[in-house]
């Protein structure tokens, strides 16, 4: 079992700067891909990030790539997604997420997590 717990989000003006935290709970934090993901208020839940259980491999969406970095620190069983030059349409919950089963290849989509948090709101204004 895996609880996560996201914190980090707020308003920002656009052009600015968050780092999102998302704290996971279990053992077996350390061999488990982590994800990022959002949702917009009437829009599909979209892939934002991933990263491999060791953090040697990183995965961004095409439309945060080179403004949003994923990273993670295991000792602390924390994954973080730093969000600079941020946009309006960056306006969105951010959810992390962990696949059912650790190892195995990285997951880019959503329905190939099992496990998510509650979510944390980021708002950028223009």
């Amino acid at each position: 079992q895996v609880q996560l717990v996201e914190s980090g989000g707020g308003l920002v003006q656009a052009g600015g700067s968050l780092r999102l935290s998302c704290a996971a709970s279990g053992r077996t934090f350390g061999i488990r891909h982590m994800g990022w993901f959002r949702q917009a208020p009437g829009k599909e839940r979209e892939f934002v990030a991933a990263i491999s259980w060791t953090g040697a491999n990183e995965y961004t969406a095409d439309s945060v790539k080179g403004r949003f970095t994923i990273s993670r620190d295991n000792a602390k069983n924390t994954v973080y997604l730093q969000m600079n030059s941020l946009k309006p349409e960056d306006t969105a919950a951010y959810y992390c997420a962990a696949p059912k089963l650790p190892y195995g290849s990285v997951p880019l989509t959503g329905a190939e997590y099992g496990y998510w948090g509650q979510g944390t709101q980021v708002t950028v204004s223009s």
